[in-house]
């Protein structure tokens, strides 16, 4: 686990970021990292730390899955994802040694990923190369120690043609977390991830080409595809709501809607008190304060614009 701690701002709120990476996730489980680090470990040190916060002041800004899949024969081919005619894709391309990004030069195809950064990114690329490019011999124990639970032979890190293990990647930022699916702090997250990720199995797909159909959307699922899905439903069958997002929206519009008209209710009445209004004449004297209310906004047209502007930008779920 990173900590990244940021000088107090007062026009920053968020000065404390942690990051979580795949290792811990690899050598200890989801499970352990949700509830000891996530909560228990977190709590403790920001409690030795002298930082109290509420559960308000938790967002989650990023959440990744991944599934590697031992797959020599596997030839990545980026013209065989199946995606929306908007979204972007990055193809990168390798000869032997030197990896580059997709240029029409001849090499091998190291990676594509679809998606922006913050958004929804779906991934996959050679995982053994980035292991070994990147020094990081712990994964080697971490997929023997999987091999040899199945009782299957270790691999050789020098021979790709029996080790090329292809990582599967979803990657769920701010924008699909919070505002597609209201997923902010961690019982949202907890009932809802793996609805993000079997989503994002849905929206983008590798393909299997059928020569014999133009329509590339009839295409099916590429067996490496099918095989990741099948991991990601299995592993994060508890954090599944079945919810469509705009379902989840749906409710937590309303919800919104009935706390705030509580807090106008409340404050009417509060200020009907602090006018002196008697009791039989509470009922009278809300339709007076409609009145007030609605010459306020005659008055003063363009200030009300910008307010309402900016709160259906705050409350970009009610959309």
């Amino acid at each position: 686990m990173i900590w990244f701690i940021k000088k107090p701002n007062a026009r920053d709120p968020w000065g404390i970021r942690l990051s979580v990476g795949s290792t811990l996730l690899a050598t200890q489980g989801l499970g352990y990292a949700r509830a000891y680090y996530a909560r228990a470990y977190i709590d403790r040190t920001l409690e030795r730390l002298g930082i109290r916060y509420g559960a308000h002041q938790v967002s989650i800004g990023r959440a990744d899955f991944c599934v590697d899949v031992l797959a020599p024969d596997f030839e990545l081919n980026p013209e065989n994802f199946i995606i929306h005619s908007h979204a972007n894709r990055a193809d990168f391309l390798t000869a032997e040694e030197e990896g580059v990004r997709s240029n029409g030069k001849s090499g091998r195809f190291t990676g594509v990923t679809v998606g922006k950064s913050g958004g929804r990114q779906v991934t996959i690329y050679d995982k053994r190369r980035q292991v070994i490019d990147t020094h990081k011999p712990i994964w080697w124990d971490i997929w023997n120690a999987n091999l040899e639970r199945d009782g299957l032979p270790p691999l050789d890190p020098t021979d790709r043609s029996q080790s090329q293990v292809w990582r599967i990647e979803v990657r769920a930022g701010k924008a699909i977390l919070k505002d597609r699916w209201q997923i902010a702090q961690w019982g949202e997250f907890d009932a809802q991830f793996g609805d993000v990720v079997a989503e994002a199995f849905q929206k983008v797909r590798y393909a299997e080409p059928d020569p014999t159909d133009t329509n590339r959307a009839r295409w099916p699922n590429h067996p490496i595809w099918d095989m990741a899905a099948a991991e990601a439903e299995g592993d994060l069958s508890e954090m599944r709501s079945h919810l469509d997002p705009d379902k989840v929206r749906y409710v937590h519009r309303n919800e919104h809607i009935r706390l705030i008209m509580a807090q106008l209710t409340g404050n009417a009445i509060t200020l009907a008190a602090l006018q002196g209004v008697p009791e039989p004449q509470l009922a009278d004297h809300m339709e007076t304060l409609s009145d007030r209310l609605s010459e306020v906004i005659r008055a003063d047209p363009e200030r009300a614009a910008n307010k309402l502007s900016e709160a259906k930008g705050r409350y970009r779920f009610m959309e």
